[in-house]
């Protein structure tokens, strides 16, 4: 499909929530994506009582691993995933968000609780996450070998672990900022997340990943197109990103008018998990007797509780044997 020029005051050309733009800036060619997410963000986050810190970590999560999934290519037939989950010793322990082609999302997160407030009452945000790892794995489907990047956490946040992944792993100059907040409106709190993904990917005859005089200067990242366009992007506030008001065709024109930018045709995302009654079933019996014994009320049945979506299964003992 074509790509979209956008127009000065443009609104209304596509919906405006729970979704991906990826666009190209016209002059200095840099490439970049948008996510906004509005009722998928906030079921996933209102299946669970979150603290209010964790939910924003999560819908912080969410964001990136959309913007990071959208821009796999993935062969159809199998249907790809990208799962990025954080282990880490900080009050939220343990986080995860399954990215399924073409804009399924699920997520969850473990945490204590006292802790959390302790450091929300800190006033020190970063420490949520503690030290530890986040892992990036991409899962091509069929019998495709799955591969995986892990950077390291050491109290920052997840824009600051991506930032470090590109340009370790990828070694790709890049831009990004997301947002998480509530919203007002119907009656009711509503949270809201969204963000912004810019990247310098270097023609392919420009050869080296790095200059050749400072190994610690990526590829292009010298290069006034880059620096122009990243000065740009860095303007963007968290308001802009969550604004459902404010369409992402008015966004991108609003940030890169003075190059010139074209939208390439939105990924629509949706929540759904993957468990399933059939899924479960065949989870328990992987079990041993005794484990499954382990598991059993007191009148020998078996509850499972899907840790993503908090779906409960129930196997009476005739089902489970």
């Amino acid at each position: 499909m074509a790509e979209r020029l956008m127009p000065p005051g443009a609104s209304g050309l596509t919906q405006s929530d729970d979704l991906i733009m990826p666009f190209r800036t016209e002059r200095s060619g840099i490439y970049g994506r948008v996510v906004r997410l509005g009722s998928v963000v906030d079921s996933i986050l209102n299946r669970h009582d979150y603290p209010e810190p964790v939910s924003r970590v999560l819908g912080e999560a969410v964001a990136l691993t959309a913007l990071l999934g959208s821009s796999l290519k993935f062969d159809s037939a199998y249907g790809g995933r990208l799962i990025l989950q954080t282990k880490t010793d900080g009050p939220i322990s343990f986080l995860v968000v399954d990215f399924e082609e073409p804009g399924r999302v699920r997520a969850y997160a473990s945490f204590d609780k006292e802790k959390v407030e302790a450091v929300a009452a800190s006033k020190e945000p970063g420490l949520l996450l503690g030290t530890g790892h986040l892992a990036m794995t991409i899962d091509p489907g069929g019998d495709l070998d799955r591969y995986q990047g892990i950077v390291a956490l050491d109290g920052c946040g997840l824009s600051e672990a991506a930032h470090t992944y590109f340009r370790q792993s990828e070694q790709i100059p890049t831009f990004l900022r997301l947002a998480v907040a509530r919203h007002y409106a119907a009656g009711s709190w509503q949270w809201r997340a969204g963000g912004l993904l810019v990247q310098y990917v270097p023609p392919v005859e420009e050869g080296a990943t790095s200059d050749d005089d400072n190994e610690d200067v990526l590829l292009g990242e010298e290069d006034e197109r880059w620096t122009g366009t990243r000065m740009l992007a860095e303007t963007v506030e968290d308001h802009e990103l969550l604004d459902p008001t404010l369409s992402p065709e008015r966004l991108l024109y609003r940030l890169f008018a003075d190059v010139g930018v074209r939208a390439f045709p939105t990924v629509s995302l949706e929540e759904h998990c993957r468990c399933s009654r059939d899924r479960v079933s065949s989870l328990l019996g992987s079990f041993e007797a005794d484990e499954l014994n382990d598991m059993r009320e007191e009148d020998g049945s078996i509850t499972v509780t899907c840790e993503f979506c908090n779906s409960k299964y129930r196997f009476v003992p005739e089902e489970i044997g």
